[in-house]
């Protein structure tokens, strides 16, 4: 969009961590205000039956949402609903809240299309989230994403995260279990499946418990950098127990051909450089789940074509974040512009038979 192309090099040339909690205050100002959703609707909101998608046990309206980390506490709902997404992502939230790790901890590498972070899931806490999201009125699924304390030994993490299922499951309509940020110290051993496997067991029993004979869906946020073995042993036993869907990735810890004279930054590294990581991991566990188990493909999103290229690859879901931070808040319309065209293009009624199409024919192998 012409205006945020404009004001990009202001917000650009500032501190990212401030830009974001600036924006975030102008979103929540927004988010309160009928005269000024209806305004954002107008200018970004675009439906299209084709769109509608199922991913992990949820029936979503079009298959572009937001990652978990923008609207860590749930604070902008109705805007971000506003701009098109087809779901939203909060959190990661832990039991209790958290300032996270110390400051500086946020980089723009402006040559790279990239972002750095090491936040340390700095969050408000669960009870907080969950009086902002109680009686909220959406039109879209709210996912919502678990971690543990840092001050939680992972010994005692299945605690944490039964505590916060607990608690979120009336007002989720999916949970995404992350293990997988590199900037909780030791928080990526859980995908260990030593640890991984009691871990997921104790949350599935617990929703059966909290289910009522309608069990909400599990999700499993992963490491882009597990090996082709790690990966293989998770998706397998995601399988066995029959998650609802894997999201593939979180931020890489892998610092490849950066251009920036921040790369040396310590995190977690989201954005361009992200993207054919990301894609490969999504094809190496859609090679081994199959349609098994849900994929939902986040990495390096910046345009329509990334999102077909995810959706090609296995995923029936994808996940944006870094893009809209580069690309500005059209970038969800954009996207959902050329999915249509792609589906006129190749005379496809939905976009599951746009993927289907192109998993049988062989583009979306490893």
């Amino acid at each position: 969009m012409m205006i945020y192309n404009l004001l990009k090099p202001i917000l650009f040339s500032q501190n990212p961590e401030k830009v974001h909690e600036r924006l975030l205050d102008l979103g929540r100002r927004v988010a309160v205000s009928p005269a000024l959703i209806n305004a954002v609707r107008a200018l970004f909101y675009l439906e299209d039956g084709r769109l509608k998608t199922q991913a992990g046990g949820v029936q979503f309206p079009n298959p572009i949402g937001l990652a978990a980390g923008f609207d860590k506490n749930a604070e902008i709902f109705p805007l971000l609903e506003a701009l098109g997404f087809g779901a939203v992502e909060v959190g990661t939230v832990t039991p209790k809240g958290q300032p996270g790790n110390p400051s500086p901890r946020l980089f723009r590498l402006l040559e790279d299309r990239a972002i750095i972070n090491r936040m340390g899931f700095n969050n408000d806490g669960i009870d907080a989230l969950l009086h902002r999201v109680r009686g909220l009125s959406r039109n879209i699924p709210l996912g919502i994403n678990l971690g543990k304390n840092k001050s939680t030994p992972n010994e005692e993490a299945g605690q944490d995260y039964q505590l916060l299922l607990e608690k979120a499951y009336a007002e989720g309509d999916y949970f995404v279990i992350n293990i997988s940020s590199p900037n909780t110290p030791g928080l990526r051993g859980l995908q260990e499946l030593d640890s991984l496997r009691p871990l997921l067991e104790g949350l599935l029993n617990l929703r059966h418990k909290l289910a009522q004979g309608r069990p909400k869906p599990i999700w499993l946020k992963l490491a882009p950098d597990l090996d082709a073995e790690e990966l293989e042993k998770i998706c397998r036993l995601a399988l066995e127990l029959q998650l609802n869907a894997l999201v593939l990735t979180n931020t890489t810890l892998g610092r490849n051909r950066l251009k920036s004279p921040l790369a040396a930054e310590a995190g977690g590294l989201s954005g361009k450089p992200l993207r054919e990581l990301s894609l490969q991991k999504l094809k190496e566990a859609y090679a081994v789940v199959g349609e098994g188990v849900d994929l939902i493909g986040v990495g390096g999103v910046f345009n329509g074509n990334d999102a077909l290229d995810k959706l090609k690859a296995g995923a029936k879901l994808v996940q944006v974040y870094t893009g809209m931070i580069f690309e500005g808040p059209s970038l969800v319309k954009s996207i959902k512009q050329r999915l249509l065209q792609e589906l006129d293009t190749q005379g496809c009624k939905s976009l599951d038979q746009l993927r289907q199409a192109a998993l049988q024919g062989g583009k979306g192998a490893p």
